[in-house]
């Protein structure tokens, strides 16, 4: 009878998630569908406007894809982007959390709500105040610098950097915020017997902040990765569609070139499939590093 109980009752979240399923169900598995069917036809402008009928290419849209020397390029210098942006903002976010429980109530205030204005402001509102403040002609960062008219989005590795700071920018308060909430769940007991032994404020993060967060870091670090990786609209709006002769492209900025600017809707497609093998790659990857690393602990 408890078996039975027991059998039963372990349908019960799924019961409750089922709403939720189904409605995710709708809106990722149907659009994944399609963007893998797409990529297997020959897709064009004649295909939808209905001039030609549909042909099934195979996997001829990847070979040609793979063989593009340029997607080789922008996948590099999406990953190279990517991980430094993560990089960047969860050592901010994780060093603003820590400056939260050293801070009194008034600052820690302050802080928070200037950390969620940022990120709560749109990104195609924050990359057009990103690019006025760095204007040759008219931004402030210049006069005050004494830069002249230097132009931070004519570069390559400039218009990275500018790009870089906008989304650290508007990105590290979801990591501060989860952090600081992991680190005020933490007992106090432990990190007081820790410096009542003599450890230092980075050894205490180290040994037994950082390990004691490790689901929550996990949780800001694959959102961060997924984030940064699918990035399209800071690049576009402040390197004006992916740079001077493509130099700041990305695959997401490079997906939308190949199917809407030059109709090569299945090329687009296979970019975008490439693109979810990868984020879903490097997701389970990462947990299942996480996962046995916990095991040897």
């Amino acid at each position: 009878m408890n078996a039975i109980a027991r059998r039963g009752s372990g349908w019960t979240p799924w019961l409750y998630l089922a709403p939720a399923l189904v409605v995710l169900g709708g809106l990722l598995v149907y659009p994944i569908y399609q963007l893998g069917l797409i990529s297997f036809l020959e897709y064009t402008q004649a295909q939808v406007s209905g001039g030609e009928p549909t042909a099934f290419k195979g996997l001829g849209n990847y070979t040609a894809l793979f063989g593009d020397p340029q997607f080789w390029q922008v996948l590099l210098a999406t990953v190279v982007f990517a991980a430094a942006c993560v990089l960047a903002t969860l050592s901010l976010g994780c060093a603003l959390a820590v400056l939260l429980t050293r801070v009194r109530a008034v600052p820690r205030l302050a802080l928070m709500m200037a950390a969620l204005g940022a990120w709560a402001t749109p990104a195609i509102t924050g990359s057009t105040v990103w690019v006025f403040l760095f204007d040759p002609d008219f931004g402030p960062v210049n006069k005050v610098l004494g830069l002249g008219d230097h132009s931070w989005t004519y570069g390559r590795y400039s218009a990275f950097a500018l790009v870089l700071l906008e989304v650290v920018w508007c990105s590290f308060p979801f990591v501060m915020v989860t952090v600081y909430a992991g680190i005020r769940a933490i007992p106090a007991e432990v990190l007081e017997a820790a410096s009542l032994d003599g450890a230092s404020q980075w050894r205490i993060w180290r040994s037994v902040t950082a390990p004691m967060l490790r689901p929550i870091l996990v949780v800001v670090t694959i959102q961060s990765v997924i984030w940064d990786f699918k990035i399209f609209t800071q690049i576009y709006v402040m390197t004006n569609g992916g740079g001077i002769a493509g130099q700041n492209l990305v695959l997401n900025v490079y997906a939308y070139q190949k199917a809407f600017a030059s109709s090569q809707y299945s090329l687009g497609a296979a970019i975008g499939v490439v693109m979810l093998l990868i984020l879903l790659a490097v997701t389970l990857g990462y947990l299942r590093l996480l996962r046995r690393q916990g095991e040897e602990l």
